[in-house]
């Protein structure tokens, strides 16, 4: 009677342990696809990886003047700490650069990308113009050494006078011509939670060429930064091929939620920046 005990203990410990182990390598398997796909930069597909990333640095931002003016210049630090208040010392380059700032304005109307210089210990600083008093924010997009992405952000008022509030309506053209250059923006369905490729075709507006010699921006064919019209996502996505020079460049992402956003692309032709806005409904 003893042995039958025995052997039977001894099987389901076996069975026991057989689905323990199973249910450790699904849960890897999903922990690893969701580090490769933002290894490939589809950051916009993991928008809540990059959330739970934010509770393990804290950034500390401060103006050089109390209240911001617009058309003066002002200096921004931002000191990045870890959850324990101790400085973040290293960090990983991202497209050229320790630190991407992004700033808007709160209806969108205003953009500008932006790199701060590193000075060591976890501190950046940039020199800032506001154009217009209101409201602003601004993203933080750093990567800490070893860990994945994170995007920290700042609201700053700023005195001076306001211009008019322009309300977000969606493109009904999605060709827009800028610097010379004409640009179309294509996509397949635009639903939230779902997997989509943002395609940017662009032109000579005088003479309809293709234009096949984009240079690297940031060391890609371009980039891409999506906001939420509430500005409480933000996507920073880069191109699905690096390398590609034109006329189409590819971006894939996941828009976290239905609603309207803002598209900015970045391209560089002739040593010259353009940057494209684009606003659509996503369902």
């Amino acid at each position: 009677m003893k042995k039958i005990m025995v052997s039977t203990l001894i099987s389901a410990l076996l069975i026991a342990s057989g689905c323990g182990k199973s249910d450790n390598t699904n849960e890897n398997q999903h922990m690893n696809h969701e580090n490769m796909q933002q290894g490939e930069n589809h950051e916009g597909m993991n928008h809540e990886m990059n959330q739970s990333q934010e509770d393990t640095t804290q950034a500390v931002w401060k103006f050089s003047k109390e209240t911001p003016k617009s058309n003066e210049m002002v200096d921004l630090t931002i000191q990045i700490n870890d959850k324990d208040g101790k400085t973040v010392k290293d960090f990983d380059i991202q497209h050229e650069k320790l630190m991407h700032l992004i700033v808007v304005s709160k209806d969108l109307s205003y953009f500008d990308h932006l790199h701060p210089e590193y000075i060591g210990d976890g501190l950046f600083t940039v020199s800032l113009n506001f154009p217009v008093g209101g409201e602003y924010k601004l993203y933080a997009d750093y990567v800490p050494k070893g860990a994945s992405k994170v995007v920290k952000n700042h609201i700053v008022r700023v005195e001076g006078k306001k211009a008019k509030t322009t309300t977000l309506n969606t493109d009904k053209n999605l060709t827009k011509v800028v610097e010379g250059k004409e640009i179309t923006l294509s996509f397949d369905e635009l639903k939230a939670e779902k997997d989509v490729t943002l395609n940017f075709n662009i032109k000579d507006h005088r003479t309809g060429r293709p234009i096949t010699n984009l240079q690297p921006y940031l060391g890609a064919v371009g980039h891409v930064v999506i906001i939420s019209e509430d500005t409480e996502d933000y996507l920073h996505v880069h191109p699905m091929d690096e390398k590609a020079k034109g006329p189409d460049a590819k971006f894939m992402t996941k828009f976290p939620k239905s609603g309207i956003y803002k598209i900015w692309g970045q391209f560089q032709h002739e040593g010259k920046v353009i940057t494209v806005p684009f606003v659509v409904k996503v369902s």
